[in-house]
């Protein structure tokens, strides 16, 4: 179980150059990608999304986010079928595009989720207070930091295990709101509550669907896309699978699921049921506020009597995964960056139960960050925190669109066919060219929030204000620079992209048999695979 002294040595060997384990089951990516980055971002940061743009913005914003993560993740998946690689995106974005960028996506995803974890340890700390406001937030950052410690001293599993139990519980949390929205929404919730006739849409008539017009669509895009974060760990994961090439597509089909089920269907009753302009969503602390949840809200105005407890304890055990994912993606990236040269060799140190050891301690160890929050200044200094961590999902996310293009453009260089790649995106290059457009966009529209942010009547803000919403641009551009003169290499050339080395055998035999039995299918049989 990896608490013997004898495990934490060093590993030397293992049957490839992926020294990681190979333990992760099916069931573990599949609830990885389906479940595993809803968290507060969906939970909370929608009350937000929904206070400043209203509800027809929130399912729009978060509906575009999701056609562009769907063909991210369907890259990503045609990649990691292709090239199963310890370090996942960050590695593809080296060998694709260029070994500096690739340095930057890497240092930049580290700290993304470096700075997450202390976000989410404190978020949790306040959850707990929405009960007993008495203890210090101070007590509960230990006791959630010592639990993710405990988590990952049984490594990958106990990484997979908790992701699969928190994500069925987060499942089956929003498929509950879903069938009890429908409920209040068509007037069945109890006398007492304001549901208890029919609800309808009113509130998409007064206050309105939209509110701050074109800026408020602007402003809910980062809360999406910070709700979408962790999407693309099923990709990292991939490396320590049991059987990727088959595990791996299958989970990626899910995330269409997730989509349109748990994200656009959910925040659809959540826009019909709180209305944009209640006061609750803004919060009572200057931290991500659970009592500011349009979950709980919906809950407590409906009179369901110890709903609003029910789903923050969903919100707690959402903050505590993504917690954990973060020091899952944190340190299997900087132990890739290592293993690369770009990071101190000690980072490589996998022990003999397959732990990155010294990058899960160096994560770790940033959840310290937490305590901040106990001092006067600590909401200022999370404030830049977040603004750090804020947009890099984004880059993180236009790299492997960028990645899937530039190896689809090498691969029919070198004379190879599409029939040659077991995995395909669903559409293709199209589909990366759209996801990179889309993340362009955003980007734009961020810039103009930054320059104009809401509640200043169309003036221009202050620096800080730009800063608290763009740092990660300067912040990643710096490491682009860094990893130039660390490696001394530009953006590579379509001729000089090698797509053989480190490529998957695959049995080719069996693709063929599977491909002609699915192609005998009927219209709805196929539809159905594709799908599921």
């Amino acid at each position: 179980m990896g608490c013997t002294p004898e495990s934490f040595k060093q590993r030397t060997s293992s049957n490839d150059d992926n020294l990681l384990n190979h333990t992760l089951k099916p069931r573990h990516l599949h609830m990885i990608a389906i479940g595993g980055s809803i968290g507060a971002g969906f939970f909370v940061g929608s009350g937000s999304a929904l206070d400043k743009g209203g509800p027809a913005t929130l399912l729009i914003d978060f509906a575009i986010m999701g056609v562009m993560i769907f063909n991210v993740v369907y890259a990503l998946g045609e990649l990691a079928v292709m090239y199963p690689v310890s370090g996942g995106f960050y590695t593809y974005s080296t060998r694709f595009i260029d070994p500096s960028w690739g340095f930057a996506m890497g240092w930049n995803y580290v700290f993304q989720w470096a700075i997450v974890l202390p976000l989410e340890l404190v978020v949790a700390g306040f959850t707990v207070g929405y009960w007993n406001p008495d203890i210090n937030v101070g007590v509960w950052i230990t006791v959630f930091l010592i639990a993710i410690v405990i988590i990952n001293v049984f490594g990958v599993l106990g990484f997979a295990e908790e992701e699969f139990w928190s994500s069925i519980l987060k499942l089956a949390a929003v498929v509950i709101f879903m069938i009890v929205g429908l409920i209040l929404v068509c007037g069945g919730g109890p006398s007492r509550g304001i549901y208890s006739k029919y609800w309808g849409a009113r509130l998409w008539y007064d206050p309105g669907a939209f509110k701050n017009g074109f800026k408020g669509v602007c402003a809910v895009f980062v809360t999406a896309a910070f709700a979408f974060s962790g999407t693309e760990l099923v990709g990292l994961a991939a490396a320590e699978a049991e059987n990727p090439a088959k595990a791996l597509p299958g989970a990626i089909k899910q995330v269409f699921w997730r989509i349109t089920l748990f994200y656009i269907i959910g925040l659809l009753f959540v826009g019909l049921l709180v209305s944009s302009t209640d006061d609750r969503l803004l919060g009572a602390n200057p931290f991500i506020n659970v009592a500011a949840s349009p979950f709980v809200i919906a809950a407590k105005d409906a009179g369901l009597i110890g709903y609003d407890s029910f789903m923050n304890f969903i919100i707690l055990v959402s903050v505590i995964s993504i917690g954990n994912s973060g020091v899952y993606g944190g340190s299997r990236t900087l132990t890739a960056l290592a293993e690369q040269g770009y990071a101190p060799k000690f980072f490589a140190y996998i022990d003999r139960s397959g732990r990155p050891l010294f990058s899960t301690i160096a994560i770790l160890l940033f959840g310290c960050l937490g305590y901040v929050t106990l001092s006067a200044s600590g909401p200022v200094v999370f404030d830049w925190l977040l603004a750090l961590s804020g947009l890099a999902a984004l880059f993180t996310w236009g790299s492997i669109c960028l990645a899937h293009i530039r190896f689809r453009k090498a691969w029919a260089h070198q004379g190879h066919t599409l029939d040659e790649i077991p995995f395909k995106a669903v559409f293709g290059v199209y589909g990366s060219y759209a996801g990179l457009i889309l993340i362009f966009l955003v980007l734009v529209a961020q810039f103009y929030i930054a320059l104009y942010p809401l509640g200043k009547m169309g003036k221009i803000g202050t620096a800080e204000d730009f800063f608290k919403q763009y740092l990660a641009l300067p912040v990643v551009i710096v490491f682009w620079i860094c990893g130039y003169f660390w490696k001394r290499t530009g953006w590579l050339r379509t001729s000089q992209i090698d797509v053989d080395t480190g490529r998957r055998e695959v049995n080719w035999q069996l693709i063929n048999a599977t491909r002609a039995e699915i192609a005998s299918y009927p219209a709805w049989k196929r539809l159905g695979y594709f799908l599921f």
